[in-house]
């Protein structure tokens, strides 16, 4: 995993005016600074594609928009993707659905390949075993808590395949 790092202005050895902060999982924060924290307009950009474009005091993000990989902004009120309704992915509702026979599995296809015995939680690989969810592109992104982590093996896909449903034979 690389260091964070940062290109930018200084005073007196410290984060101010604008820059480029770049965090160990490869996201990177570009804007405004003050006295070493994140302070004015900034957009945090993710590995995998989305961003939080925000106006940010003394290091917090005040307001703010968060923009997917695949250009759904999120709304907090009114949000009408993946509601129970209507249960295609985003790209799907832009550009169609795949012809028969053709699933979709995930928002990206084709589908990454899951390492063996982990899980695709969405924004990387989740490894049970040590509780770890890792980029894509194997960067640490975070540990999963008790919640995530029972979310997770109930929710998301699998590396292997399980016999769920009717079985004839029995």
């Amino acid at each position: 995993m690389e260091p964070r790092s940062y290109k930018g202005d200084q005073k007196n050895g410290i984060m101010e005016g604008t820059g480029e902060y770049t965090f160990p999982t490869e996201t990177t924060y570009v804007g405004e600074m003050k006295d070493g924290m994140f302070h004015g307009k900034g957009v945090m950009n993710f590995p995998n594609g989305s961003k939080y474009e925000a106006t940010w005091e003394k290091g917090l993000a005040k307001q703010g928009t968060l923009t997917f990989a695949d250009g759904l902004v999120f709304q907090d009120n009114d949000w009408a993707y993946c509601d129970g309704y209507d249960r295609r992915f985003y790209s799907e509702r832009c550009n169609g659905l795949r012809p028969a026979g053709e699933s979709q599995l995930t928002d990206s296809h084709p589908p990454h390949v899951i390492p063996e015995g982990c899980y695709d939680c969405g924004d990387g690989f989740y490894y049970p075993s040590n509780r770890i969810v890792k980029t894509y592109t194997g960067y640490f992104l975070r540990t999963a808590d008790d919640r995530e982590h029972d979310w997770i093996v109930r929710t998301c896909r699998k590396a292997w395949d399980e016999i769920v449903g009717h079985d004839a034979d029995i």
